[in-house]
């Protein structure tokens, strides 16, 4: 290493004498603060919730994928705890800065949080430390508007103090891969920052992967979840294109993902949820722009992407058609309001547009999530705060159409069935379908057919 002050720090690091600290302690930052602990780190958590302060510090842990008994343990020891006073980062050696990077309603990128985070990382920047961005940003974030700031206060970085840009890959509710066991991608603004902030990650990470810079880092988790996004609205595509020509589209996909080579299985839905994938592609098609290149292909699958909780829409009209009954009036329940299968997280949810657009039209609004027990009204358009239904408690025929957008696992199918007279699968979730469900992408039942065998309210 060329600077003393970085042969300092690598050799604090590497015995554990470094003090860590985490800015934001959300899904990305959490799971973080812990491994860091685990590992044998001495961290701090930094966080404006005083909520998840006061729960971390007590021993608890809001999030699934962390166990309550880890928080607990780390705490006993004194290697973890939080606050909400940023002062504290005067007393650390190493930071990540783990806070949301949302998009703005012209989806444009909103950048707001990281800069509050450096700002507040810039008065108290001391020589010796180490900076890793985590957030995901669009390439060039972390040369062209954190390394400004942080150098703004008269320090040097790769001599001073260090800076390195490593995206988060957190999956929530992934039980195979987790924090410590998903690769970790490093790209410091210097030789001396990667070697830092690879020796940071080894520590708490079983596989790091050092890259040349920080915009290689970035353009790694844009590429990974637009890969994704394109793939689900390629899919998307294909579904409505089964829908029209009479083909299920998840028999086609059990049969295509038996070719042993050159095909990845990605399934339809009712839109983009999460932190990421519906986010990310926005991130680089706006960065594309900024540069005069059209990303004609993402955004292609955005609008894609985008459009499906419409054609959810116009799935439940026609199920509720085959009953003579429009949207308007009808008793609808939407099965599941998280992003994702087995979560508790609505970020992004396509079952919040939905809401929405069944709102409009006039729809009387139920919902069941076993994981969501409340759904506050300023969540989703025009919305009211809900309450989910436990569905073990309703009649027979009590909706006339449930609709599945989250498939969780704790879900009785067959009783979903018997609950709606009409069942609209956008999940392929129930096995051994009635004559009265509609899936998407599948061949529509006859209306004859689904009056005759829809179950009748009691």
């Amino acid at each position: 290493m060329r600077s003393p002050i970085a042969t300092t720090l690598l050799d604090s690091i590497r015995t554990r004498r470094a003090r860590a600290g985490v800015i934001g302690l959300g899904y990305v930052g959490l799971p973080l603060a812990v491994e860091l602990s685990r590992a044998g780190f001495t961290t701090t958590g930094i966080d404006l919730d005083s909520e998840k302060v006061r729960a971390i510090n007590a021993g608890r842990s809001y999030i699934d994928d962390v166990p309550s008994r880890h928080v607990s343990e780390l705490r006993a020891a004194n290697r973890l705890r939080a606050s909400t006073n940023f002062d504290v980062v005067a007393q650390l050696d190493t930071l990540n800065i783990c806070v949301p990077t949302p998009l703005r309603k012209t989806k444009d990128p909103d950048l707001s949080f990281i800069v509050a985070a450096t700002e507040a990382v810039a008065m108290r920047l001391h020589p010796g430390m180490l900076i890793v961005l985590e957030s995901t940003t669009y390439p060039g974030t972390t040369d062209e508007l954190v390394l400004p700031i942080l150098q703004s206060t008269g320090l040097k970085a790769g001599s001073d103090f260090f800076l390195a840009f490593s995206p988060e890959r957190i999956d929530p509710g992934n039980q195979k891969f987790q924090t410590r066991n998903v690769p970790k991608v490093v790209g410091g603004v210097s030789s001396d920052c990667t070697q830092l902030a690879t020796a940071l990650y080894e520590g708490a990470i079983e596989t790091v992967v050092p890259v040349s810079s920080p915009r290689v880092a970035e353009m790694v988790k844009l590429l990974e979840n637009t890969f994704r996004a394109v793939n689900i609205g390629l899919i998307n595509e294909i579904a409505l294109m089964c829908d029209r020509l009479g083909i299920d589209v998840w028999e086609v996909v059990r049969a295509a993902a038996t070719k042993p080579f050159g095909f990845m299985p990605f399934h339809p839905g009712p839109g983009l949820g999460g932190h990421c994938i519906p986010v990310d592609p926005f991130y680089l098609s706006w960065k594309a722009r900024q540069s005069g290149f059209e990303a004609r292909f993402i955004e292609l699958a955005g609008a894609v992407n985008s459009a499906m909780p419409h054609h959810v829409l116009s799935l439940i009209a026609d199920a509720l058609n085959t009953l003579q009954l429009s949207v308007n009036g009808s008793r609808v329940l939407v099965a599941g309001v998280s992003y994702k299968r087995d979560v508790d997280d609505i970020r992004e949810s396509p079952a919040l547009d939905l809401l929405g657009l069944l709102q409009a039209r006039g729809a009387d609004l139920a919902y069941s999530d076993p994981h969501v027990p409340h759904l506050s009204g300023a969540m989703w358009p025009s919305g009211s705060d809900l309450t989910s239904v436990d569905l073990e408690a309703v009649a027979p025929g009590t909706y006339d159409c449930v609709v599945i957008v989250t498939e969780h696992s704790k879900f009785d199918y067959e009783q979903i069935q018997r609950i709606g007279k009409t069942v609209v699968d956008t999940r392929n979730a129930i096995k051994n379908p009635g004559a009265h469900v509609m899936r998407l992408g599948a061949p529509r039942t006859s209306r004859s057919a689904a009056s005759e065998l829809a179950p009748v309210a009691v």
